[in-house]
């Protein structure tokens, strides 16, 4: 089967090229629908990576995050015209400690081989899942990133300590936004604080219980655990605030990307007794408990539609360009692609 990938083979130039997809009983063929841009994308885009980092991964097509139909599977497992989600996380070996998402030797899409920008991609079939009818497609676009925080929350439940009366999260983007929320329905008896620069994005946060300015936050507040979902250059700042706000034997998850390393207060860290561990990226079952969230909590979908910001009509190489463009002029929220190429 011949198919179209646009490859990103240069920071801002994306060229069309083919492969032959070849149809297997261990492949489901799938047409992409709605495709999310995420900062990972962006970093590959405007060639802000190490110019050795690009070197080594491009040309390569870009996307990690989206849903598509498909459009044939060879056992019959999946109808056509199943909607699904689509998993990057691509692993080639099990672990009985070490989950998917964190072994060496797995693959991560958009990140090494191909992202979904193709005109059909050819997925392991333990790689997608059923995406129930009626559940809002600009939304479920960026199920990957929900399944994020939904594995960074379902950590931290394990290794936190019982007292989860106060929980702050450091951070006004979307990860931020996100994380946030789905501690406020996985402990509804707790304060959530939100702490962030941005007014104008930490007015959505309405299911919060305070949001605070990172440049005013009260000497008195008192937290029992915190999440740094900043990255970048903002990192080390967040980090030091929740080392010195933080209670003793709290818990911090960290969660932002930053490209170069971040000191550490380790002084602090073990006067207080804290732990800190990090998350990144998902697994299967991160995407199978976040879809089955959609179902049981609509209203969470619903909160979710508020970070959803342009919606880009694909049907050319230029309109890649363009979704691309007005994400980075972006003030917050997911840029989605309508894959109609």
């Amino acid at each position: 089967m011949l198919n179209t990938i646009y490859r990103l083979i240069e920071p801002r130039k994306i060229e069309i090229e083919f492969n032959d997809i070849e149809m297997n009983d261990e492949k489901v063929i799938v047409r992409p629908t709605h495709l999310s841009i995420c900062n990972a994308d962006q970093r590959y885009y405007q060639g802000t990576r190490n110019p050795e980092v690009l070197a080594k991964k491009l040309p390569m097509a870009l996307i990690h995050e989206g849903i598509g139909v498909v459009v044939h599977d060879s056992k019959g497992e999946f109808k056509p015209g199943d909607n699904v989600v689509m998993i990057p996380n691509t692993p080639v070996e099990e672990d009985p400690y070490i989950a998917e998402n964190y072994l060496r030797s797995s693959k991560f899409r958009a990140s090494g081989f191909d992202g979904f920008m193709q005109d059909n991609v050819a997925m392991r079939r333990d790689r997608i899942v059923l995406l129930p009818a009626g559940i809002d497609k600009e939304v479920a676009a960026f199920t990957e990133i929900i399944s994020v925080s939904n594995h960074a929350v379902e950590r931290f439940d394990r290794f936190s300590h019982g007292r989860k009366e106060n929980i702050a999260i450091w951070g006004d983007g979307n990860l931020a936004f996100i994380t946030s929320l789905f501690l406020r329905y996985k402990y509804p008896e707790a304060k959530i604080f939100v702490m962030g620069l941005s007014h104008d994005k930490m007015i959505n946060f309405t299911f919060a219980d305070e949001t605070y300015d990172v440049r005013n936050i009260p000497d008195d507040i008192v937290i029992d655990h915190a999440f740094e979902c900043v990255g970048g250059m903002g990192s080390q700042k967040a980090i030091d605030q929740i080392i010195d706000y933080i209670r003793p034997e709290g818990t911090i998850a960290i969660l932002g990307v930053s490209e170069n390393p971040v000191p550490i207060n380790t002084r602090m860290i073990l006067e207080k007794g804290l732990r800190m561990f990090g998350s990144s990226r998902s697994g299967r079952k991160d995407f199978e408990n976040t879809v089955r969230m959609f179902e049981e909590n609509p209203e969470i979908v619903s909160y979710l539609k508020n970070i959803v910001g342009d919606v880009i009509d694909v049907r050319s190489v230029e309109d890649m360009h363009t979704a691309f463009e007005k994400d980075i002029a972006k003030a917050g929220g997911k840029t989605i692609m309508l894959w109609n190429v």
